[in-house]
């Protein structure tokens, strides 16, 4: 059994230790059984121990994840918690695979998927997300919905005493990093843009991203008398009307609304299927007739008619320095640059709030938590210019806070403000690309901070961007869950309100990953059983509650002001092992494959 716990001092250890050898490392293993069942396991420095007099002098005890063979398995029975430490509980998803419902709209698989599922109900996870896609629920026809399929996973997955998030994808899967299949926005949407073109984001060569929708079209009438907004909005509503057993039962706890490429609220600026290459900064997106026409009057009102949409910034895999308005002095800087970056922002955010309002209204008293997701641009961070965010819709900057405002329009809506990229360090990052993912994700916590003008305290969550099966990965997420630790007494002092692993595949069920995920699956619960109970933890299910009255430009541009980060420990205090737990498991691996 792996186990792992915290640190202590020899005189908080109690009398009843034993001493193991570490496996196949220059280390002892203390393993403490505490009355309560918990149990605590130390790695020693065994050549600090026997340098002592005593040989038990016990020095820079760190938290580990260690295999240790005990006698006491049945000390620690299921249901049994320790009440304070219960409060460090995270709870853990999966991310389902995009395609286990097929683009014709069938279950298949469905004994593979139930027996993948009872694995990971057995290794403690808290639930599965899953695209609910918007190309194949509405495949047929304006308001022709078809749940069916996703009535017998849903059942599937409550068989498996599992919760459910569920997104609203009102996007295309295919053409993003990590998307191997192809399920595309319905295909009498993608008629309508045949004769109108405009309806999808456009660059300024004129490209078109039939990813999704542009916002530009948020409350156009232009398919079959209904507005974007309308055709979301009805989808919901039918979801709601179809599962509404499911969230009666508490099954269904999340509702993520998609709200652009990747289900992200961002502009597709990146994409994959028009040529872009990590590390390019992108592309704006908003050269398509019905945002030109609006940019063209917001300018007019400020009273520059003149101002037109930037020309200046580059293709997809350009550096900052190498355009005029990502430069050192770039347009960016200049009152038109800054004017131009504020309205494209804020497009964004008013996007998001008039989805997430209607969302709110449809799911009004469910007991459930909307949700929407911000993606980690990353690269360029550490640029003055931040240009890759900014492309993306993203106005932050050193002396400008992009994600506050988001985060205040999130919390008008009683949502979520789900994030990316938890897995990722600085350290694995390309330097020329000035990476900033650590920065990033700690940038984005300060949200939870009541102050100011801004008194709403508002949930993050988190995901990670690629699937990551090694330790390293699984402890940059733990440690950005609690950022300063667990706490002994209660509720740490900061803890995401949950984290989803991106995705559920064979290889995460094979051998040595899956022994991995387990342990980590355990860190994130803080060493304790899995909790159906969410109260136990400090997450209460209450009905939704409307939506806090409209929030004014001027209400989202107070939100910009920077704040400095909490700070951030080095490591995580519940990690699942490291270099020597690695090299541990590749020699197991080596000797196993030998005797075979």
């Amino acid at each position: 059994m792996t186990s792992i716990l915290y640190s202590a001092s020899p005189a908080e250890m109690g009398s009843k230790c034993r001493f193991f050898r570490g496996e196949l490392c220059q280390d002892w293993t203390v393993v403490n059984h505490s009355v309560q069942g918990a149990r605590q396991v130390e790695r020693l420095d065994y050549r600090k121990a026997l340098s002592s007099n005593s040989g038990r002098v016990f020095k820079n005890l760190k938290a580990v994840a260690y295999e240790v063979s005990t006698e006491s398995e049945a000390t620690t029975s299921p249901g049994a918690y320790d009440e304070k430490m219960l409060a460090n509980y995270v709870p853990i998803y999966v991310m389902l695979p995009l395609e286990v419902i097929t683009v014709d709209n069938t279950l298949e698989d469905r004994y593979e998927i139930e027996q993948q599922l009872k694995k990971l109900s057995a290794a403690g996870i808290d639930g599965i997300m899953v695209d609910v896609w918007w190309g194949i629920a509405e495949s047929k026809g304006p308001k022709q919905y078809d749940w069916t399929a996703y009535r017998s996973l849903f059942q599937i997955v409550q068989g498996c005493n599992l919760k459910i998030q569920a997104i609203m994808s009102f996007h295309q899967c295919g053409g993003n990093v990590g998307d191997e299949v192809n399920i595309p926005i319905p295909q009498w949407i993608i008629g309508i843009g045949e004769k109108d073109p405009d309806i999808f984001y456009t660059n300024r060569n004129g490209n078109r991203n039939r990813e999704c929708l542009t916002i530009g079209v948020d409350n156009q009438p232009l398919f079959y008398g209904r507005t974007a907004v309308q055709m979301y909005s009805d989808y919901m509503k039918s979801f709601r009307e179809n599962m509404s057993d499911f969230l009666e039962s508490g099954l269904i706890i999340d509702i993520e609304v998609g709200l652009g490429p990747a289900g992200e609220l961002r502009y597709p600026s990146y994409p994959d299927s028009q040529g872009w290459v990590f590390p390019g900064i992108g592309e704006f997106q908003c050269y398509d007739k019905y945002l030109k026409a609006e940019f063209k009057e917001a300018a007019i009102n400020v009273g520059h008619p003149e101002w037109e949409l930037p020309d200046n910034a580059g293709s997809y895999n350009a550096t900052p320095e190498s355009t005029e308005f990502f430069g050192p002095d770039g347009t960016y800087l200049t009152e038109r640059g800054k004017f131009f970056l504020t309205w494209y922002s804020n497009k964004l955010i008013t996007h998001g709030d008039q989805i997430m309002d209607e969302a709110n209204k449809i799911f009004l008293g469910c007991r459930v938590k909307l949700a929407a997701k911000v993606s980690g641009i990353h690269w360029w961070y550490k640029d003055d210019s931040h240009a890759a965010e900014l492309t993306s819709g993203y106005y932050n900057l050193n002396d400008r806070d992009g994600y506050r405002p988001i985060a205040r329009m999130l919390s008008r809506h009683h949502a979520i403000l789900n994030f990316t990229c938890l897995e990722m360090r600085d350290s694995e990052q390309i330097a020329a690309a000035k990476n900033g993912p650590e920065e990033l994700v700690q940038q984005v916590h300060i949200l939870q901070v009541l102050s100011g003008g801004w008194r709403e305290k508002i949930e993050v969550a988190g995901e990670n961007a690629l699937s990551r099966y090694d330790r390293a990965g699984y402890n940059q997420i733990l440690l950005n869950a609690r950022p300063n630790g667990i706490s002994r007494d209660g509720p740490p002092k900061l803890k995401m309100y949950g984290i989803t692993y991106l995705r559920l595949s064979g290889k995460l069920l094979e051998g040595n990953n899956f022994k991995i995920f387990k342990t980590f699956v355990k860190k994130m619960h803080a060493d304790q059983d899995h909790c159906a109970d969410s109260r136990k933890y400090g997450q209460c299910l209450d009905p939704l509650e409307r939506s806090n009255p409209e929030l004014s430009i001027q209400d989202l541009l107070e939100a910009t002001e920077p704040m400095k980060p909490f700070p951030w420990d080095k490591e995580t205090d519940m990690g699942v092992g490291g270099a020597l737990a690695d090299f541990s498991d590749k020699f197991i691996e080596k000797i196993t494959s030998i005797l075979k």
